[in-house]
């Protein structure tokens, strides 16, 4: 029988309570029986440094530990919020070959994490469900699909598109705006890019695009994918477009094939994107 993979998790941007992970492991526990996956809390998690999960160094000490450590076969982020763009660049670099073996997932803020990994031929890297997602309505659903993916690599957990297109990758669109011209943009060429966003006025992620879509990186892509735009705020005025007729614009005024919608976002619906092709 093979044994219980074992997943650490660190939060590098900000904190979640220690009830959330009790919830996370039972969960776990109780879905899986004896099949259930161990799965380790790094305390930071839970630390408290005004906005963040602890200070800089103290996120950044967590994930070096739990990356490099041999006897764990993932890396789950906890939660988004804000922080992953400070510890990144000198987390990647004191990483070993027990890091590359890994399985790293988050979403959000944690994308500029995973894009750097990916940057540095990781080749496990996932956009997908974190603990967090536990505490939305259903998010039982999203955890347990996660799950899947870290276990099994389970179909099940995976955006539909990943089945068929060559190479994958998924982003928050702010993240992904803030990375370009940095040493974590990746290469995009061929892939299929989703992107999704929460909580953002459409006159800002009108902004974003104009500047993701400016990148001659991201104009070699295969094509664009929009996921789900969700608790958009109210301006004062109407933006004047849906954020899909928003996303058609920028991809026909600069070249790129627009390829529809993605399942992904900030909800219990989102679903798995690995980064590249499908690694089995």
């Amino acid at each position: 029988m093979a044994q219980p993979k074992r997943i650490g998790v660190v939060a590098p941007g900000t904190r979640i309570d220690p009830e959330l992970a009790a919830r996370v492991k039972a969960f776990a526990a109780d879905s899986y029986l004896d099949q259930a996956p161990q799965i380790f809390f790094h305390q930071q998690c839970f630390y408290t440094a005004g906005h963040f999960a602890g200070d800089d160094a103290a996120r950044l000490a967590a994930f070096v530990e739990f990356a490099n450590d041999p006897s764990l076969d993932a890396l789950w982020f906890a939660r988004g919020g804000y922080g992953a763009c400070r510890i990144a660049e000198a987390a990647i670099a004191q990483l070993d070959e027990s890091a590359r073996a890994k399985t790293y997932m988050g979403y959000s803020d944690g994308g500029v994490l995973l894009a750097g990994l990916y940057r540095n031929g990781f080749p496990n890297v996932a956009h997908g469900p974190m603990p967090v997602d536990m505490i939305r309505l259903g998010g039982d659903a999203a955890v347990k699909r996660a799950l899947a993916y870290f276990i099994e690599r389970a179909n099940e957990s995976l955006e539909l598109t990943v089945m068929f297109e060559g190479k994958t990758i998924a982003f928050n669109i702010m993240i992904l705006q803030s990375i370009l011209g940095t040493s974590l943009e990746p290469d995009l060429t061929g892939h299929v890019l989703m992107l999704e966003d929460v909580g953002e006025y459409l006159y800002r992620l009108d902004r974003a695009l104009f500047h993701i879509t400016s990148s001659a990186n991201v104009r070699r892509v295969k094509g664009v994918k929009l996921g789900r735009i969700s608790d958009v705020p109210e301006n004062d005025k109407p933006f004047g477009a849906t954020e899909e007729e928003m996303v058609r614009y920028w991809c026909e005024r600069s070249g790129i094939a627009y390829l529809g919608r993605a399942d992904i976002g900030h909800d219990v619906d989102n679903r798995v994107v690995p980064f590249g092709a499908l690694n089995r």
